[in-house]
C-alpha cells in the first residue's frame, strides 16, 4: 500500500461526519450551560472530577465557547463565567466545600432578582439625559419628480 492511501485512510478516520459534529456540538452545548449551576460544580468536585488532568484539559478546550459564533447559542451565559472560574485550581479546590457552591448560588439568584430592575433604572435615566428628538416626516424620493 502506498503512503497516500494508509495517510488517506487515517484522515477519514480522524474526520467527524456532519452528524457527528452535529452531536459533539448538542453535547458540549448541553454541558458548558450545565456549569452554570453551582450545585453541579461542587457535585463534580465532591466526585473528583476537577482534579483529574484529562478534565482539566477538557475545560481548557471548552473555551471557544466565549467566541461570538458559539455564545450566541447559550441560554445561560453565566455558565462562560463559571468556565472562566474552573480554569484556576484555588476555585475548583474551593468547590469541594457545600458552602461555597451555596453562596455562589445565593449570589446568582441576587443577580438574577435585580438585573432587570437596574437595567430597567438605568434605561430610564439615559433616556431623562438626552434631549428629546424631533420627529421628522419620512422623505420619499418620487422617481416620477424627475
Amino acid at each position: 500500500m502506498s503512503n497516500s492511501i494508509v495517510f488517506s485512510s487515517q484522515l477519514e478516520a480522524v474526520m467527524e461526519t456532519e452528524e457527528q459534529a452535529r452531536n459533539r456540538f448538542q453535547s458540549e452545548l448541553e454541558f458548558i450551560q450545565c456549569l452554570a449551576n453551582p450545585n453541579y460544580l461542587n457535585f463534580l468536585a465532591q466526585r473528583g472530577f476537577l482534579r483529574e488532568r484529562p478534565f482539566i484539559n477538557y475545560l481548557k478546550y471548552l473555551l471557544y465557547w466565549k467566541e461570538p459564533d458559539y455564545a450566541k447559542f447559550l441560554k445561560y451565559p453565566h455558565c462562560l463565567h463559571m468556565l472562566e472560574l474552573l480554569q484556576y485550581e484555588h476555585f475548583r479546590k474551593e468547590l469541594v466545600n457545600a458552602q461555597c457552591a451555596k453562596f455562589i448560588d445565593e449570589q446568582q439568584l441576587l443577580h438574577w432578582q435585580h438585573y432587570s430592575r437596574k437595567r430597567t433604572r438605568l434605561q430610564q435615566a439615559l433616556a431623562e439625559q438626552q434631549p428629546p428628538q424631533q420627529q421628522q416626516a419620512p422623505t420619499h424620493a418620487n422617481p416620477a419628480a424627475k
